[in-house]
């Protein structure tokens, strides 16, 4: 009888630890033979900690889990109040299009048999047998584009650093998930560390790299356990050929995930924003020519090579093509990640794959992109989930994150937060960042504790014209998307006149 429990950190703090223990010792007391495998997140929190067994139909699930549905897995699995049937029929999991994640939570993530039995390396294997031209343009003609948020074609920075001229290059993965409501770089990293490997290893033979970084967040620590264990039987195993491959764990400040101030960080030195040009694919890390890739770019890359750069842009709309593992969180009924083509709608992501919110109120706003995304309101669900349709509506994808609020959100309160956060956070290095946002902070407090002074709207407007223009890099650049558009989507909260019905 095999048995999969998730180690993934959701799990971990829903006592799946206690639950693996219990299931062990029941077990025992009941004389029943099982092997308990330890496997990461399918991604269904609502449903954590979610217990597995193998059966010759597939894999039955059970979930949420508690210490006192554990006898009753030993006895009539149907009849178990727990029972979900078979994992992989379960409407949420069944309606996705899982091209990076198709193995997170079937497999054990410290198995590299296992990760081989479940088509992987077979990327790297057709690399090897490429030259690094043929990779980069494999890439591009693919259409993968960075989904750490900028969206910049993937093959492109690939090419550039592969033409570039120096004895020394890198490749350096940005898993420095600090965006709210994401959690897609963890889910790799503790459920299919071994994706990640390969994608870094044939990015390094696409541009002539022998050395890569992995740079994660504090935050992280059962995702930085994994990820070193997967390191090392890699590297023992000779998956990466002579690639020298390293995590560095950050201090947890936001700013490093602006790729500039990351190198920054990994040189050693305080997370500030450099200005560009140069820009990092020629003098990146220690001045050499750098690959700076999100780590879902990354982990994406096996499936290309594996299966054609063709198979995966068959998948998307437009000019955004292939899947995007989107993040659904905040107040929301089915919250978890959901891989799915572009071109799907935000209202459906919403509402019919998240089952709106948690409360059972209505959904007023949307936040896609994190904590500096724009806010979509319901009017604006008709929306494809695509980078030209969300920048026509002066929004970001951004890392895939979706954090929904209902109707008692108080959508003033929401901007004056991100003016707070990104003073926060800002690195001090320009003025529009360092003072604006500081200077927002206390206009919208005054219009919050109703305050307001003539004029005051237009100051913020004024301000987020300047700090979006101004900005040396996205941080300053981007907390004007959250203020302006709940200025232009919720202006009652502001003190003025309510958008009509017909339009909410």
């Amino acid at each position: 009888m095999r048995i999969f429990v998730p180690r993934d950190a959701a799990a971990l703090a829903l006592g799946a630890d206690k639950l693996t223990a219990a299931i062990a010792a029941e077990a025992a007391r009941q004389g029943v033979e099982a092997t308990i495998i330890r496997n990461g997140s399918r991604g269904m929190f609502w449903l954590e900690p979610l217990v597995e067994i193998e059966t010759p139909e597939g894999r039955v699930g059970f979930g949420p889990m508690t210490l006192a549905d554990v006898p009753g897995l030993f006895a009539d699995l149907p009849a178990h109040p727990k029972a979900l049937g078979l994992v992989e029929a379960i409407p949420f999991l069944a309606r996705q299009q899982r091209l990076t994640f198709a193995r997170c939570g079937v497999i054990d993530p410290l198995s590299l048999n296992d990760y081989r039995a479940h088509g992987g390396l077979a990327g790297l294997e057709r690399a090897r047998g490429m030259t690094a031209e043929a990779i980069c343009a494999e890439v591009t003609k693919s259409g993968l584009r960075g989904r750490g948020g900028a969206g910049f074609p993937t093959g492109v920075k690939w090419e550039t650093v592969r033409k570039a001229e120096a004895a020394q290059k890198y490749i350096v993965c940005n898993a420095d998930e600090g965006d709210s409501g994401t959690f897609a770089d963890r889910l790799i990293m503790e459920a299919d560390p071994f994706l990640l490997i390969e994608g870094i290893a044939i990015a390094g033979r696409a541009v002539g790299a022998s050395r890569g970084y992995v740079y994660c967040r504090s935050e992280y620590p059962n995702a930085i356990k994994i990820f070193n264990e997967a390191l090392r039987i890699a590297t023992t195993a000779g998956m990466l050929e002579g690639f020298a491959l390293e995590l560095r764990v950050g201090a947890g400040a936001y700013v490093c995930g602006e790729e500039t101030s990351l190198l920054e960080s990994l040189e050693g030195k305080r997370g500030m924003v450099r200005a560009k040009p140069p820009i990092p694919a020629l003098h990146g890390l220690f001045g050499q020519p750098t690959v700076v890739n999100n780590l879902i770019s990354l982990a994406t890359i096996p499936y290309i090579l594996a299966e054609g750069a063709e198979a995966y842009a068959a998948f998307g709309m437009g000019r955004s093509r292939g899947t995007m593992p989107v993040q659904l969180a905040g107040n929301i009924k089915h919250g978890g990640l959901f891989e799915v083509a572009f071109g799907i709608t935000l209202g459906e992501l919403v509402n019919d794959i998240g089952g709106g919110t948690t409360t059972g109120r209505p959904v007023r706003a949307v936040q896609a992109g994190g904590p500096l995304g724009a806010y979509f309101a319901p009017s604006q669900f008709d929306t494809p989930y695509d980078y030209e349709a969300f920048a026509a509506c002066k929004g970001l994808i951004g890392h895939g994150g979706l954090v929904v609020f209902d109707d008692t959100a108080n959508m003033a309160k929401m901007a004056r937060f991100a003016m707070e956060f990104c003073a926060h956070e800002s690195c001090g290095k320009c003025t529009p960042c360092r003072i604006g946002a500081v200077r927002g902070a206390e206009v919208l407090d005054r219009m919050v504790a109703g305050h307001a002074r003539p004029g005051d709207l237009d100051l913020v407007k004024d301000l987020c014209e300047t700090m979006k223009f101004g900005s040396l890099c996205a941080l300053g650049g981007f907390t004007p998307y959250p203020v302006m558009s709940a200025i232009e989507h919720f202006p009652e909260d502001f003190g003025g006149a309510p958008l009509p019905l017909a339009a909410e």
